[in-house]
């Protein structure tokens, strides 16, 4: 008897585990899930429309229902039937989203400690269900990944990965063949494209041209180690699918100098020169809606180019009180990446050695132009992207993707084209709208899911919410995401955020930490 308890205990506690697993990874996919009676905001322009019914089969959306009016009661007898072993999500009075697309998305990084899961987590909370990594670990580690994502094996986005040029190789990239051959292998790999940081013009060509032969897609960084002799219109003429930031495209439309106005005591290596000199950039490039600045923009938009301005991620230069002090930082930031984040002269991005007024005040007036030039590329029908490039400068996974959409408007977006640009533009950027980006009979099943309509509103995607006062004089948060749908499967956004919190405290009490602000002393 005491045989059969104990092996009784183990087979429960088993069960318990798998239960527990199988909760963590979402529910679903169902052989029929039905939303009802959401209002749909369907990521191609169009305006909300609701109450709706959206039927799923497995991972395909099969039926979008109307099936009433607002304020009016639903006749039921108009609804699609659920079928025998579906699934109901009753969505009244919320609102249903595509899947965002994080354009500049990685995983992770060990200078950071953040490990996949954590972030994994993060961006789900927030609805993020595509990414595509400009680099990483390596094509290997992305791709193992990304697998176990597309089998719905792991909690995370599905992962393009676009492998970082040169990365792999014994020796370094120095010939056109070689640029040649590497990209081959990177294909053979697996890899959905490649991410480039510049080279030499003949690399460049060999490197894009062997790219675009295979079908993959490019994305590139225009560092300021080669962008003197390769900037954004050679790179798009060369075959270059999307822009990484913003490096490159002041260059392209500099008409009174071929290079950026150095100081002569300028050194790339020291992290303070190279973004205080950035900052200044915009400022030396054409004057919007001039003859060079038109010319260069309607080049760009006829060669079917994308723009990723990745805003937030320069944030911190023109109010980097405001960076370092969002709310997030105290339940959602590890120690490791909180201390990657402080001022040093050996992380990338960390550049406050003397940071003050004077470079916040320039950094503003270079966001001023470069929004200008992107608002007025989509408005001419350019394509523009929404990525995030966390990890970096303050800026934290998830929470980093709100804040840019929030950019966007600052830019000029009206909120309908910020979500088209999270979603369908990112789709199509990948080159995967037929199956993504927007909320069409046919594509796959990924949806945001909230309480809140975040057109009035874009605060109500952050984890932490917006605050409200409400009419009995409380102070409450609204809104969060609610589920996250991705491939068909629901996770529930609140209960990731707070796996993510439990990660984070964890890492406090193992370490005895508190985060304390750069220069403070306990």
């Amino acid at each position: 008897m005491k045989n059969i308890k104990y092996t009784l205990i183990i087979v429960l506690a088993i069960l318990g585990i798998l239960q527990s697993n199988s909760q963590e990874l979402g529910e679903g996919p169902f052989s029929q899930l039905i939303i009802r009676g959401a209002t749909l905001i369907n990521g191609n322009g169009a305006p909300p429309r609701g109450p709706v019914d959206i039927v799923v089969e497995k991972n395909i959306i099969k039926d979008i229902v109307v099936v009433g009016y607002p304020g009016v009661e639903i006749n039921s007898s108009k609804r699609p039937v659920l079928k025998t072993g579906g699934k109901e999500l009753n969505a009244e009075g919320m609102y249903v989203l595509p899947g965002f697309v994080d354009m500049h998305g990685h995983i992770g990084g060990k200078a950071q400690g953040a490990d996949s899961d954590y972030v994994f987590k993060l961006w789900m909370a927030h609805g993020i269900t595509t990414v595509r990594e400009p680099s990483g670990r390596g094509v290997d580690w992305t791709m193992k990944l990304k697998k176990s994502s597309d089998k719905n094996e792991i909690v995370a986005p599905r992962i393009f990965a676009y492998t970082g040029f040169g990365q792999g190789s014994k020796l370094p990239v120095s010939t056109p063949e070689m640029a040649r051959d590497w990209v081959r292998e990177n294909a053979k790999k697996g890899a959905d494209g490649i991410k480039l940081f510049g080279a030499a013009p003949e690399i460049m060509k060999a490197a894009l041209d062997e790219n675009k032969k295979l079908g993959l897609r490019s994305a590139c960084h225009h560092a300021q180690t080669d962008v003197a002799r390769w900037n954004v219109l050679h790179s798009a003429r060369a075959g270059l699918t999307s822009m990484e930031h913003w490096y490159g495209l002041p260059e392209a439309l500099f008409d009174d100098r071929t290079i950026q106005d150095y100081p002569l005591d300028y050194n790339y290596q020291n992290e303070q020169h190279r973004f205080e000199e950035a900052g200044k950039l915009w400022k030396q490039a054409a004057k919007p809606y001039s003859d060079h600045w038109n010319k260069v923009m309607n080049e760009l938009i006829e060669l079917d180019f994308t723009l990723d301005p990745t805003f937030n991620i320069y944030e911190a230069s023109r109010d980097l009180q405001r960076a370092r002090r969002a709310e997030w930082h105290e339940t959602y930031t590890l120690p490791s990446l909180w201390r990657f984040y402080q001022p040093s002269k050996i992380s990338h991005g960390s550049y406050w050695h003397d940071w003050g007024t004077e470079q916040e005040v320039v950094w503003k007036e270079n966001y001023r132009l470069w929004m200008t030039f992107v608002n007025e590329y989509k408005n001419r029908g350019g394509r523009v992207t929404v990525g995030s490039d966390s990890g970096f400068i303050f800026q934290l996974y998830g929470f980093a993707y709100i804040r840019e959409l929030e950019l966007f408007r600052e830019a000029g977006f009206h909120p309908l084209e910020i979500i088209r640009a999270a979603t369908l533009n990112g789709a199509e950027a990948l080159g995967v709208s037929d199956k993504i980006g927007s909320v069409e009979v046919g594509k796959f099943a990924d949806f945001v899911v909230l309480d809140e309509n975040p057109l009035k509103n874009l605060k109500v995607l952050y984890g932490t919410g917006a605050i409200r006062l409400t009419k009995d004089n409380e102070v409450i948060r609204a809104g969060g995401v609610r589920y996250t749908i991705k491939d068909g499967v629901i996770y529930n956004a609140k209960e990731l955020l707070a796996d993510v919190k439990k990660m984070v405290d964890r890492a406090k009490k193992e370490e005895g930490f508190t985060i304390t602000q750069p220069g403070v002393k306990e």
